[in-house]
């Protein structure tokens, strides 16, 4: 059973690791807006959940949670109950390759498909034929999407994974 102090640190850690994702995305929306789909929070999602296994869950939904509350409760705020629950399980799933390329191929076909994702809503809101067409207008930025998501990955996956790890060490998490 773990200690107190254990248990404290893992909720501390998980805390500030959704207040990382929410703070990258509201900087990235506020700093760099010309730059539609290009972001870090599928990284760190990718990041966290090789880390932090299924604990991953509590900082995606409080992530959610806070983007909610920040940016209004809409649509959008169920599809990414799920969007970020699939790509964690994926990025689980693929973990025991251990290949930075894997990685980069899970987060860019992550990014080539967020717009199908998004869309699935809408098929029993509005229809098929206007999901499909909300998907295939979307289809420029889930381009976009998916090439950043590459880039990022390929860039900092290596790094942020090394600071992850002496972290975890650290706080002795594991």
């Amino acid at each position: 059973m773990k200690n107190a102090g254990q248990t404290t640190r893992t909720v501390a850690a998980l805390a500030v690791s959704a207040a990382l994702l929410f703070g990258f995305q509201v900087a990235k929306a506020a700093f760099m807006p010309f730059l539609p789909n290009v972001e870090v929070v599928s990284l760190l999602v990718m990041l966290f959940t090789v880390t932090f296994r299924h604990k991953v869950l509590f900082i995606i939904y409080i992530f959610v949670l806070l983007e909610g509350i920040y940016y209004g409760f809409g649509l959008w705020w169920v599809t990414y109950l799920y969007v970020w629950t699939i790509l964690a399980l994926v990025t689980w799933l693929c973990r025991s390759f251990d290949s930075l390329w894997i990685m980069a191929a899970v987060a860019g076909v992550f990014g080539l498909l967020f717009g199908a994702m998004d869309a699935i809503p809408y098929i029993f809101i509005s229809g098929f034929p206007s999901a499909l067409a909300r998907w295939i207008s979307g289809i420029p930025f889930d381009l976009v999407h998916c090439a950043g998501n590459v880039v990022l990955c390929l860039a900092l996956w290596i790094p942020l994974r090394r600071v992850l790890t002496r972290c975890v060490k650290t706080l002795r998490l594991s």
